[in-house]
This record gives structure tokens, sequence and C-alpha cells, in this order.
């Protein structure tokens, strides 16, 4: 086993999602955390399909694996015993910044004069372009486009100025912008999380028994395990996991918070847990709050799978119209909506979904989804169901609503002219993907439906007011972002 081996599976189209973190220690001090890492990876796979990896702290040394594609097939129970580990961390990528290959892949080895940690990171460093540029004045040398790299340069160079981890945090918390939710671990086997000021990206802490202590993006990793949740890291606060204790200190304070919005739209699982809110229960309010304010008259909801289904549930209960599947998806093709290409968008969403025509010939159908980002998988499905499916006509209604600003803090939309809603009214998309009628949810309803205060939720893509403290330089940060999209 050498540190830092990698693999390239290759073969087929990368699928790009939002990356998922975890990190896990031993209390006790006994060997055998890699299984468990695998296993929180599993239940987070859905944040990141493109590549996978686990690095471990194993005796004096941090070992590990990457590998493009997903879990299941970068890890069998052989290895992952050998690999063993008292501690370690692991992650599930997209590309937010540079490209999609191996080198990329994470958690990130970090060398420099006896320094040695591997970071499993989550986000996008909004001002990581002006921090790169410091470093490499300073003689830092980077091998990778990414933000990850800067980040784990910067960690490095605060750890030889100030002598320890809490230290290095508190100063990236003071220089750094955006979006960071992360997992560490060095090498005498300390695990910690650190989430960034204003809470972007979600990182929960909890238990397995006795003898473990998790990090983890979403609560469905821990549940993976069997374990406990004992809650949430804390907007600005560092976590770290010893032997035999758990330490806990807020670095940063912030007079609001931004969590994410589209973690609740989108992104998280429905059966995850953030501040007290089950991720399912918001979607079902969602579409209950979208069929008061846009009702339609129709015979039957359907929604796209998966992402829409929970809020057409809510649609169609607060209509009393019946729901069904009318769409069928094809398991073995991803989302589409970041796929690297629109050629390859087009094709994957062919082969994504059918319609069950005995179900959708000649009916009034509202199709359900939970966003439109290009259009271009909505007006093939409002197409297939119309040419295909039979359906009389297709009322388009969207749980969040329309997305009309760039992302700069970690979601896969970040150049303007990707979005429809940036150039086009309503009533234009309508025309775009050919349905009957288009509705939104409202900003109203969608703050209502996550039930969180309108000032402690990032809503940056809907309304183009970001919360950063630094505004970076926009132009050239999306030139970067959009490099290769």
């Amino acid at each position: 086993m050498v540190r830092g081996y990698s693999k390239d599976d290759g073969g087929g189209e990368l699928i790009r999602e939002k990356c998922g973190v975890t990190g896990v220690r031993s209390i006790n001090g006994s060997s055998g955390v890699a299984p468990l890492i695998c296993h929180s990876l599993y239940a987070l796979q859905h944040r990141g399909q493109e590549s996978c990896g686990i690095y471990v702290q194993n005796g004096l040394e941090l070992v590990g694996h990457r590998s493009m594609g997903l879990v299941a097939d970068s890890f069998d129970g052989a290895f992952l015993k050998k690999l063993g580990g008292v501690a370690g961390v692991g992650h599930v990528r997209y590309s937010t910044t540079a490209s999609s290959t191996i080198v990329e892949a994470q958690p990130y080895f970090y060398e420099s004069e006896g320094t040695k940690f591997a970071l499993a990171f989550n986000g996008t460093i909004s001002n990581f372009l002006d921090v790169k540029d410091l470093l490499t004045q300073r003689g830092h040398r980077f091998e990778t486009a990414t933000d990850t790299e800067v980040l784990a340069h910067f960690i490095g160079e605060q750890l030889k100025d100030k002598g320890d981890y809490f230290s290095a945090f508190g100063e990236c918390m003071q220089t750094l912008d955006g979006a960071y939710s992360l997992t560490l671990v060095d090498e005498r086997g300390d695990v910690y999380g650190v989430r960034d000021p204003l809470g972007f990206k979600p990182l929960c802490l909890g238990h397995v028994g006795n003898d473990f202590a998790v990090i983890a993006s979403e609560s469905v990793a821990v549940d993976a395990l069997g374990g406990s949740v004992f809650g949430e890291i804390s907007p600005g606060e560092v976590v770290r996991i010893g032997e035999g204790k758990v330490e806990r200190r807020q670095l940063a304070e912030s007079p609001r918070h931004a969590f994410c919005m589209f973690e609740y739209v989108y992104f998280s699982r429905p059966d995850s847990i953030f501040h007290d809110r089950t991720v399912f229960d918001v979607r079902v309010r969602l579409g209950r709050n979208l069929a008061r304010s846009c009702p339609a008259d129709a015979d039957l909801v359907v929604p796209i799978p998966d992402s829409g289904r929970t809020a057409a549930a809510g649609f169609a209960e607060e209509l009393g119209v019946p729901l069904s599947e009318g769409l069928i998806k094809n398991r073995y093709v991803g989302r589409t909506f970041i796929m690297p290409s629109q050629d390859t968008r087009e094709v994957s969403v062919k082969l994504k979904l059918n319609p069950v025509k005995t179900l959708t010939r000649g009916k009034d159908i509202v199709l359900v989804d939970d966003s439109i980002v290009r259009g271009t998988t909505m007006r093939h499905v409002v197409r297939l169901l119309r040419s295909v499916g039979g359906a009389k006509s297709v009322h388009v209604r969207i749980s969040c609503p329309p997305i009309c600003s760039s992302c700069y803090m970690g979601i896969d939309f970040p150049t303007g002219r990707e979005l429809v809603a940036v150039s086009k009214s309503v009533e234009d998309i309508q025309r775009v993907i050919g349905a009957d009628s288009l509705g939104y949810q409202t900003l109203d309803g969608l703050v209502e439906g996550i039930g969180l205060p309108e000032s402690e939720l990032c809503r940056a893509c809907l309304t183009g007011v970001y919360p950063l403290r630094r505004q970076p330089d926009m132009v050239r940060l999306e030139q970067e972002l959009g490099l290769r999209r």
C-alpha cells in the first residue's frame, strides 16, 4: 500500500454532483475505521458520483485510495480491512472548479516540511484566486486549478506560522470567503470538522456507540452506520476528535447565517435532517405552497423522478388530485443538469425517462420538479409526455423560484449565460419548454416552506444578492469556474 495511491476506472460519462465529506475517529484507539468511512460514503453518494476517496491514519502514516467513479466500484471488503486506520476522512466529488480527473479527486493529501494531512472539502472558496495569487508570491506551487489545493496550502502555511490547527482554522475564517465544510485527518490521528462562519454547507456530528465519533455532510451518513446524531457543527465552529475526547471551539461569529436553500430544495437526501427539519417534510410543504400559489386544473400530478417526487406529493395532497408515477426512471443514468456538455445532456435525458402511456394518454397533467436550470431537460420531458405518453396537456410546476444568478458558493451552475431565467421571463420559458402553463414557487413560499428566517438563508442564485463579506472579482471568478463547463 502506497501513500496517495489512486486509479482511474475510466469509461462512461462523468456525473457531476455536489460534494459530500465524512470523518470517523475511533474513540478507544482501536483500528478499522475505513469500512465505516466507506459505508458513510455510500449514504452520501447522491452528493457526488465523479470520484471518491478515503484516507486514514494507520500507525504513523497517512495512507489512502482515490478513484474515479462510484464508491461501490472503488472499494472492496478486503482492501478496506487492510486499510484499517484509527482515524480517517472520506469524500465523494463533483467539480465546482477545475476539471474532472484523478488529480483533482479527494481527499487531498498535503505534505510540506513535516506537516501531513488529508483534506476532504465541500463548497467553493469564492476568493480562492486572490488567495492563490498571494500564496504563489510566497513561493507555493500548485498542481491543480482547484480551490481545494489552495485551501490545503493556506492551512499548511498557517500551521507553520501558528503551530496548531485551531489557530490555523481561525485564520481561515478571517481570510477566506465563501462556502467550506470540511473534514481533515492529521498524521497524529486527530480528525477535525470545520464549517464556515456563514454555514453555507451542512455538517453534522454523531457517534456509533461508545467506540466511534463521526462527522458528515448529512445525518443519513451517521444513520447508515447505526449511529446517533449529536447535532450540527455550528457555523464558525471547529471540532477536534482525538482518542478518548471530542473538543469543540467556536472560532468565529457572524451576525447572520447563509444556509444554502438548495440543500432543502434539491441536493440533500429527503431523510436527512438539518436544523431539526427533515428535508422530506420541507419538500412536502414546498409542494403545498406551490399548489396554493399556482394551482392547475388537471387529472394527474406526475413528478420528475427523483427530485420532484416529494414536492409533487405535497402539491397533489393540497389540490386533492391523484399522484402517479407517470414517468419511469432508468436508474443507471444519473442527474443531467450539470453534465459536461449540451449534447451529452440531451442524450442522457432521452435514456433517462419514459412515460407510462396507460396513465398519461389523454390526461391533463401537472408535471412537478424542483428547478429549471437550462430548460433542456424540461423541454424534452414535456415533449416526451405529449408525443410518446399521449398527454392532452402538460402544466409545469416548479418548487423553487427561478434561478437567475450565478452561484459562487459551491453549486455547479456558475455561469449566468447557462441559466434560462437570466434572459427570459416566465412566459418566455413556458414557450421554450413547450408547456401549456408554467408556475414557479414564490420567494415567500420558499422561505415559509423551509421554516427558517429569510435572513438565515442563502438565496443568491434567486436574488443576485451574495452574502459574502468581500465581493470577489465576479468576472474573473465566473471565467475560472466556467472554463470547462
